[in-house]
């Protein structure tokens, strides 16, 4: 099993074949539009638009689990983050990423990667890094800002 064999709706509800995605590095990201760490999507979009023609793609996918922090439907949370923070990289539908009803993706990126942080999310803003052959190479806490991210990313592109 790879990366490449999961598929996941997009925040339009569109079927997306993971496999549309080989050969680009991926920062896979479960997002909150009402966190303290939602500036992180200004970050983010620094960092797609630096590296995106080097084959970077960051995949957001909100999520509602902690505090309640991702409310509003799919329409409602891209109008938020392409309006405050121009965010142009690809949206996914809202997810769980813990527990009964989890997104298999984030099933398999857990079981990939704990890290440090153990198997489960603890937080909006965890973030997986995969390379261009679809390994999961690093995971990252929420507290670790887009920015600090660079070099690895600079690595597996």
């Amino acid at each position: 099993m790879s990366i490449y064999d999961f598929h996941v709706k997009d925040a339009e509800g569109n079927d997306i074949d993971m496999s549309c995605y080989k050969g680009k590095a991926l920062l896979i990201v479960n997002t909150a539009t009402g966190c303290g760490f939602t500036p992180q999507y200004e970050g983010l979009q620094d960092l797609y638009e630096k590296y995106q023609d080097k084959g970077l793609e960051i995949l957001d996918f909100p999520c509602n689990q902690f505090g309640n922090q991702a409310p509003g439907s799919e329409e409602e949370i891209m109008d938020f983050c392409q309006s405050r923070y121009g965010v142009t990289f690809k949206m996914f539908a809202k997810i769980k990423v813990n527990g009964d009803g989890e997104e298999p993706l984030y099933s398999y990126l857990k079981s990939q990667h704990g890290g440090i942080m153990g198997k489960n999310i603890k937080w909006n803003f965890t973030k997986f890094l995969v390379d261009k052959n679809g390994n999961i190479v690093d995971r990252f806490s929420p507290t670790t800002a887009p920015e600090k991210l660079e070099k690895k990313i600079k690595e597996v592109l």
